[in-house]
């Protein structure tokens, strides 16, 4: 057996030498691959919406609202990490996208360079005009939550074999070990509303990954050391797949419950003007004019009737509603809209 093996090994990297690894492994490299099939979670989103996305994945018809995906917990970045994995954040974010059932904000790692801007621009550093500052983030109306845990089956049978032989021998069985293990990865989401912290929704998914050939695992251009990136690939797709699962199952979960949604929103028309920088203003708040004689008008637009005029300290109430620049507010002489930029909070 001892002599047997080393020449089995022997004569399949000879044969497969001079061949791609991707060749063995049934899958063409490139998101514009004639066949990208085997890609779980391909294509990607944008404001015009999604753009080859799966033929698995669950839509919406409209989005229910804002949600922030977290990022997982510590050990679930390490047990991802232990695979070569990143964090599976932005993966879940096209999903959601792709899907339409809710609009993404950034609450991730970016929001620290977000928040920087916006230092920048307090301390001056920014140019003149540059639209950044208070009320201009939107609000995440839901919160996602996801995990992920690894089921791998013993990592005996071939590559213990191969262990007992030592020396070379069994530092490649250390490396084509994992590769015979078969794999299994489970995930759950929680979907919570961010103003009440309510759970509205919790799924499962799970994806599994048969056991590679031999051969396409050692048929690397000889190259051993490309095994590590030929099993993170391989544990990618399994996550991803698991991931659409799940997200599959959030989406069955909530489609059919109208209530729930929180905020009319459009990311087409929501990316094609940026909202302008000001102060916040809560609904019931009582706001002055900057200015004796400030207009008040019939409609959110300045060619629009003018209904009052507000004396310098007299009081208005913001009703709560506000358009292009203008709010509505209500005072002794009637109710109507003014520019936001002449009004201070009292």
């Amino acid at each position: 057996m001892k002599k047997l093996l080393p020449a089995l090994l022997t004569g399949l990297f000879l044969a497969h030498a001079a061949v791609p690894a991707h060749a063995f492994l049934g899958f063409n490299l490139g998101s514009d691959s004639a066949d990208n099939k085997d890609n779980p979670t391909p294509g990607g989103a944008g404001p015009d919406g999604a753009v080859d996305a799966s033929p698995k994945l669950e839509t919406c018809d409209k989005p229910f609202g804002t949600l922030a995906v977290s990022e997982p917990q510590d050990y679930v970045g390490q047990a991802l990490m232990s695979y070569g994995l990143p964090s599976p954040v932005g993966l879940i974010r096209m999903m959601i996208q792709q899907s339409n059932c809710f609009v993404v904000v950034e609450r991730g790692r970016a929001m620290k360079n977000l928040m920087q801007e916006r230092e920048l621009a307090g301390s001056g550093m920014l140019r003149s005009n540059s639209n950044m500052g208070g009320g201009q983030m939107v609000t995440a109306d839901f919160v996602l939550t996801p995990d992920v845990v690894f089921s791998n089956k013993d990592a005996g049978g071939i590559g213990g074999a191969l262990g007992g032989l030592g020396g070379r021998w069994g530092a490649v069985a250390g490396l084509v070990a994992g590769g015979l293990k078969f794999k299994e990865a489970q995930t759950s989401m929680l979907l919570a509303d961010a103003r009440s912290s309510l759970q509205v929704a919790a799924a499962q998914g799970t994806a599994k990954k048969t056991d590679w050939a031999l051969g396409g695992i050692l048929g690397g251009g000889g190259a051993v050391g490309a095994l590590g990136a030929y099993e993170n690939t391989a544990e990618g797709k399994v996550v991803a797949a698991s991931f659409l699962d799940n997200w599959n199952n959030i989406v069955r979960s909530i489609r059919g419950n109208p209530q729930l949604a929180r905020t009319q929103i459009d990311l087409r028309d929501e990316s094609s003007k940026p909202a302008r920088a000001g102060a916040v203003f809560e609904e019931g708040d009582v706001l002055s004019g900057k200015i004796g004689g400030l207009k008040i008008y019939a409609s959110p637009n300045k060619s629009a009737k003018v209904v009052a005029t507000l004396p310098r300290g007299e009081e208005v109430v913001f009703t709560g509603k506000e358009k292009d620049g203008f709010l509505s507010v209500e005072g002794n002489d009637g109710a109507g809209w003014v520019d936001k930029n002449m009004v201070r909070r009292n």
